[in-house]
């Protein structure tokens, strides 16, 4: 990816990490300039925004021991995402980050 479309989607990709408000905001602005990093990240953030609903409902109508096993699997995506968005790099959430892209294609 070309250095320049990094740095100019770099800030609002970190924002759609923040908090769910972040990604609400990073969708809006980045319906103008569809920049290819920042829509690669709003995409993986999503997934696991989703990951997180499941994570709680699976804690609670199922079981504890489950749902909290899925939100810290949910957790540890995070982080491995965040790490990735902080270097500039495009780097799927293992396993799942490639579903992610798939599922979410229409979110630019």
């Amino acid at each position: 990816m070309i250095d320049q479309t990094v740095n100019e989607g770099k800030n609002l990709a970190v924002i759609s990490y923040l908090t769910f408000i972040g990604l609400i905001i990073a969708i809006i602005m980045n319906l103008e300039k569809r920049n290819p990093f920042t829509s690669f990240h709003i995409r993986q953030m999503l997934g696991l925004v989703i990951m997180v609903i499941v994570a709680n409902m699976i804690e609670k109508y199922i079981n504890s021991w489950l749902g909290t096993m899925f939100w810290f699997l949910s957790a540890a995506g995070w982080l491995y995402a965040f790490y990735y968005v902080i270097k500039g790099q495009m780097k799927p959430i293992p396993y799942i980050g490639e579903y992610f892209q798939e599922w979410f294609r229409n979110v630019r």
